[in-house]
């Protein structure tokens, strides 16, 4: 039997975010801060005119790249403010590597914190606004730039404990 509030089946989990069919902010204030780290790439996949913009240094705005970095560092602290149900939390450190691969511009990031709820949102977060960064800086080259592959690569801490992506090769 279902519960009208949630239309969720007594055997089935719970949602943690929804109370009486309405969002909500999980109450974490009974957690114990821990260490948590948390790891996600994502790719921006380049036509040739402006894998060509970018190599030549021809880039309209100016460096992709660097912007990105930038970007993802910003997309790490500000999560709580584009993703609604995520809490604020304390980013003690985040790295955003951009490089330049044959499949197009790969992006991952790194973020820390010490905190009773993880930073995989944060993460993936980072990658995602410095892939919407690369999209913007290279837009004026190419209209079909793709962005793709955002994915969680790993997580450590917190109560569900480590998580390693499987291995995939990057896609064209």
């Amino acid at each position: 039997m279902s519960d009208p509030a949630t239309g969720l089946n007594g055997d089935a989990p719970q949602l943690t975010h929804f109370r009486d069919g309405q969002p909500r902010m999980v109450d974490v204030s009974a957690k114990a801060p821990s260490t948590r780290t948390a790891r996600a790439e994502a790719w921006v996949f380049l036509p040739p005119e402006s894998r060509a913009a970018l190599l030549a240094g021809q880039t309209p705005k100016g460096d992709p790249l660097g912007v990105a970095r930038l970007a993802g560092l910003v997309g790490s602290k500000r999560t709580a403010d584009l993703i609604f149900l995520c809490h604020p939390i304390p980013v003690t450190g985040a790295e955003v590597d951009v490089s330049l691969a044959d499949a197009g511009i790969h992006i991952t990031a790194t973020v820390r914190t010490t905190a009773p709820t993880g930073v995989e949102m944060e993460a993936l977060t980072a990658v995602t606004v410095a892939a919407l960064n690369v999209y913007d800086m290279l837009k004026a080259t190419s209209k079909a730039i793709e962005i793709g592959g955002v994915r969680l690569l790993s997580k450590t801490g917190g109560k569900s404990g480590d998580y390693q992506a499987p291995e995939r090769l990057p896609r064209p």
